[in-house]
């Protein structure tokens, strides 16, 4: 057979010589070899590779492949990698739209001529002797898109499905010594068009690439349907492999061991080429992602006595069913605390390796994320692996997204949608539905297959859909596309929506319908995000069918690289000169591109918490919403702190069962002294796990009491005034105070000889527009506040003096159409405390407004953060569940969050008092008055956030920003592109604001 480039624009060619999808398990030689999980025929290819790129396919080298083609002119390339991350071709990020819109005009499955970057990879090699006189075939885990391979000169196949393993049969053209390896990749085929997934549009061999041999007699494929009893009490077990090869005399022996290597049952069946048994009333318990119990059926082939190969497949038992509109784990609601994941590194784009994966599995279980949706294509086996060891449900994912085919400039619009109803498509997503199972169905961790992502409907995914249901009853099918087109809701065996709101979910539950409900796409965490994810959560205990969701997403899509002015920066979509493009939109995770855990994780972790602890002074409740493991692998650390500061603590064993609640007296010490105290629990770990150490706190609860009474008064003395033309000064023994009549404000502030105020303290009712207030268009609808306070003019001035203590009252006209005024009055003791009263008194029929405060711009030396507030990570109105009152410290630099693009960051809430100080210990304290304020210190104003699109592009730190706010609204999450902040989050322009505030020097 010849290799034919019209194959590229052939929605029906797409795997040819391929050989049947398997399932992944591994085979070993001997017991020995199966002891070290090192299989001796698999040969890796990786590694450094001969590499020839072309734009397009009229430009490549095209007999590079021929023996006789002399090809030392090649560049090199390692593999696994992307061909745009080592130099060749340009990064492109994309969401919906496909990546030639506005280049090309196309549609499926027509590709261009003259873009379709096209790499020329050779590989010499020869062969390991344990691979030599067997079968042998090369496996490609990943290559981006379409690609065609030839050895020694011969046309070997061609594969799409640039997700799905892709194997060929290479022993026909194999030679002692040294073989020759090529292989073509092509960056767009007909696959391009079902492969639009939300993601930078790589090309090349990015997943690994070996070659392996089977012995004369083997296991070729085996499907273990692990599951329990009626009662879910003991397990059961059905198993059906395929055996190839020489098959006389051959059995198969099996043996079923727990994770001490205790033998529970054992067995022989004999070789055929179809094998199969079943066991039952098997003493086991059951796997799940809070106790992921793994046993292990070891199959040995047997040639008479001889062993010919050894099969370890670990198994997880549990069952997974939709029974009385409920999905059931073990016979529980189960709640998914999920996220969604791409595969990537900012290094290396989705060619990664274990380490980001165990990396990835070890934040998630530490946060309290017991669920993955491998969004949008099955990612690498090694994956799936660590769910079933560590324990986290999967929603498995076929590679399947035609976005741009159907959904234009967010309208439904699905004319030329593919694959739709269209015949020549059906085999092909067909396939890739089967690539899925066949490789994955032996996973416990998999509990839903999905037939892919955003391709809007039709029959071509309903017959994915019965695919599913036919090959495995031992698990759930998803689809979320029939939201779209409910002609084909039995695509679905849930309802799934994306994005949708908490009141819209409320709404479909209370009709009692038949589907559970899932949200496969929740909390857009774009940028600084999240708020209102507690509204989602609550529904958990509202809606018994409510059955939790997946944020979007993991992991911020940004990609280093150095740019013009020698900085190391991540960059995201057009940062490559990529058009088209969706710009930052890549940047929704809540971690960080470098793996660094960002603001948002801490939300995430208290709200998906299976623990809920709440306490008063006298008592803890603790309420264990997991479904099977009690809290005795946990210990509660109680602890009493006045004003912040620990005074008693002592660690209690708790054993509350799977699904109960108790409560628990405690002896705290009477809080008897004047103030406010904090009573507060921790969940913590009693041993290390694989994901996190003995002592890691899993959740917290807090109870915060007020006890009044007499507070000594401060004795105050006489101050000197000065009445100056423009300035009215207040002198005391260590302290002197400026107040401008023609500035409006406070001018100098100088404590212990040292001044602090730079430029007068401004009043401000803007913030740094977040990815969520850019999305709705918040800067048109609420624009004037920002030229509202930046433009404001002082008007008047009013001064009234006592003996201890002077007040100069502020008027200030805001930059509005109309009269609109707000005040700032500021008084001075004796003592050098400058007391600042900020007034807006509401004025209807305005937008509601972003924030309201003072902004302090002080010297570069007061970098040094200390509050007593919530923390320890930033919070807002809307995101505050997971903070807690404390005492942190942090530094102006360490406070602004690096989202890809600058906004809003470092806020904290129910800030009582607040420290900036240098490295000597000298500085400012800002105390709250008769109410708790909200504030940041960032190395940045709010302006220039406001200004910069990347964070190279702030300026140097030459100033510390200190905000005290009486409020800013909440960051919202519920999408990024049209939906705003939930009105009770607002802050309504109505309503009188005022905050009280002091500061004074250390």
């Amino acid at each position: 057979m010849e290799a034919s480039l019209a194959w590229l624009e052939d929605p029906e060619v797409f795997a040819v010589n391929k050989i049947p999808a398997h399932s992944d398990h591994k085979y070993y030689q001997s017991y020995e070899e199966a002891a070290t999980k090192q299989m001796k025929l698999r040969q890796s290819l990786n590694g450094t590779w001969q590499f020839s790129y072309a734009q397009n396919p009229s430009l490549r080298v095209k007999d590079f492949y021929r023996l006789d083609f002399d090809t030392t002119g090649f560049d090199k390339i390692q593999v696994p990698g992307h061909i745009q991350m080592q130099g060749y071709d340009k990064n492109q990020y994309i969401n919906t739209m496909y990546p030639w819109d506005g280049l090309d005009e196309l549609r499926p499955p027509k590709i261009s001529k003259d873009y379709n970057p096209v790499g020329s990879y050779v590989k010499t090699f020869e062969l390991d002797e344990a691979l030599r006189q067997k079968e042998v075939f090369i496996s490609f885990q990943g290559v981006e898109t379409a690609f065609y391979v030839w050895l020694n000169g011969h046309f070997v196949g061609y594969g799409e499905d640039a997700f799905s393993p892709t194997e060929f049969r290479l022993s026909d053209y194999l030679v002692a010594g040294e073989n020759k390896l090529a292989v073509e990749v092509y960056k767009r085929s007909a696959a391009s068009w079902i492969e639009d997934q939300d993601f930078w549009r790589f090309s090349g061999i990015f997943r690994d690439v070996y070659l392996y041999a089977v012995p004369k007699t083997h296991l070729e494929d085996v499907f273990v349907k692990a599951t329990m009893g009626a009662d879910y009490q003991k397990g059961q077990l059905e198993l059906a492999g395929k055996l190839t090869g020489d098959l006389a005399e051959v059995t198969v022996s099996y043996a079923l061991r727990d994770q001490e290597n205790h033998l529970i049952t054992e067995g022989f069946v004999d070789g055929q080429p179809e094998i199969g048994f079943k066991l039952t009333d098997l003493a086991v318990a059951a796997w799940s992602a809070e106790s992921p119990t793994l046993y292990t059926l070891e199959l040995a082939i047997l040639k008479g006595s001889q062993l010919v190969e050894v099969v370890q497949q670990p198994v997880g038992f549990r069952t997974f069913e939709l029974k009385d509109g409920l999905m059931l784990l073990n016979g529980q609601r189960l709640i998914f605390k999920g996220i969604n994941r791409h595969e990537f590194s900012y290094k290396k784009g989705r060619a990664i390796g274990e380490e980001e994966m165990l990396w990835d599995i070890k934040f998630m279980k530490a946060h309290n994320i017991n669920a993955v949706r491998t969004s949008h294509y099955p990612n690498q086996s090694r994956w799936y692996e660590l769910c079933d060891e560590y324990g986290l449900y999967m929603i498995d994912e076929t590679n399947l997204e035609s976005h741009g085919s159907w959904q234009k400039l967010g309208q439904c619009e699905p004319s030329w949608n593919v694959p739709g109803n269209k015949p020549e498509w059906q085999a092909n997503v067909l396939d890739r539905a089967n690539s899925l199972f066949q490789r994955d169905k032996n996973h416990a961790a998999v509990l839903i297959w999905s037939c892919g992502n955003e391709s809007y409907a039709g029959s071509d995914i309903l017959e994915m859909t019965k695919f599913f249901h036919r090959v495995d009853d031992s698990r759930l099918v998803h689809y979320e596309g029939v939201f779209w087109n409910r002609d084909y809701d039995e695509i679905s065996d849930m309802e799934s929506r994306m994005y949708a709101k908490p009141q819209e979910i409320a709404a479909y539950l209370e009709t009692k319908p038949k589907k559970p409900y899932l949200s496969c796409e929740y909390m857009h965490a774009m940028g600084n995000s999240l708020g209102g994810m507690s509204l989602y959560t609550d529904l958990e205990d509202k809606y018994q069918q409510y059955q939790g969701g997946f944020i979007w997403d993991y992991i911020d899509q940004a990609l280093l690289k150095h740019n013009e002015f020698g900085q190391e920066v991540l960059t995201y979509g057009g940062d490559w000169d990529d058009r088209a493009t969706d710009y930052e939109f890549c940047g929704d995770g809540i971690v960080f591109a470098d793996r660094t855990p960002s603001p948002k994780a801490q939300e995430v972790k208290q709200l998906y918490a299976n623990v809920k602890l709440s306490l008063t002074d006298k008592e803890v409740t603790v309420r264990n919403t997991n479904l099977f493991v009690d809290t005795s692998d946990s210990y509660f650390e109680v602890s009493l702190k006045k004003a912040g500061q620990p005074i008693w603590h002592k660690a209690y064993q708790w054993v509350v069962p799977a699904g109960q609640t108790a409560s628990f007296k405690v002896d705290f010490p009477k809080a008897l002294a004047p103030g406010e105290y904090t009573y507060e629990v921790s969940q913590k770990l009693q041993r290390a796990t694989n994901w996190a150490q003995a002592g890691y706190e899993l959740t917290f609860g807090q109870f915060i009491k007020q006890v009044v009474g007499q507070t000594k008064p401060v004795k105050q003395a006489a101050l000197k005034v000065v009445h100056g033309d423009v300035n009215i000064g207040v002198h005391g023994p260590n302290f002197s105070v400026l107040l401008s009549l023609a500035e409006g404000g406070l001018v100098s502030y100088v404590y212990a000889g040292k001044e602090y105020i730079t430029r007068t303290p401004k009043t401000s009712f803007w913030r740094a527009q977040t990815d969520n207030d850019r999305g709705v268009k918040h800067g048109f609808d609420r624009g004037m506040w920002l030229a509202a306070g930046l433009y404001q003019k002082h008007v008047d001035a009013k001064v009234e003096e006592q003996v201890d203590c002077v007040t100069v009252t502020f008027k200030h006209q805001l930059a509005l159409a109309g009269e609109y005024y707000h005040t700032v009055a500021y008084t001075v003791d004796s003592h050098g405390k400058v007391t600042i009263k900020l007034s807006y008194p509401g004025y209807e029929n305005l937008p509601s407004i972003p924030a309201y405060g003072m902004d302090f711009k002080l010297k570069a030396p007061y970098q040094n953060v200390r509050y007593y507030g919530y923390g320890p990570s930033e919070n807002y109105c809307d995101r505050k569940a997971g903070a807690r009152l404390g005492i942190f410290e942090t530094t102006a630099k360490e406070n602004k969050a690096p989202y890809l693009v600058p906004q809003e960051t470092g806020n904290r809430t129910g800030l009582r008092w607040l420290e900036v100080t240098d490295e000597l210990g000298h500085g400012l304290r800002f105390s709250a008055g008769d109410q708790a304020f909200e504030g940041s210190v960032l190395p940045n104003s709010v302006y220039e956030l406001e200004n910069a699109s990347h964070q190279e592009e702030l300026p140097a730190a030459h100033f510390v920003w200190v905000r005290i706010l009486v409020a800013q609204m909440g960051v919202g999450g519920d999408d990024s592109w049209g939906a705003p902040v939930h009105k009770r989050y607002w802050l309504d322009a109505a309503k009188p604001l005022t905050v009280t505030f002091s500061l004074e020097g250390i």
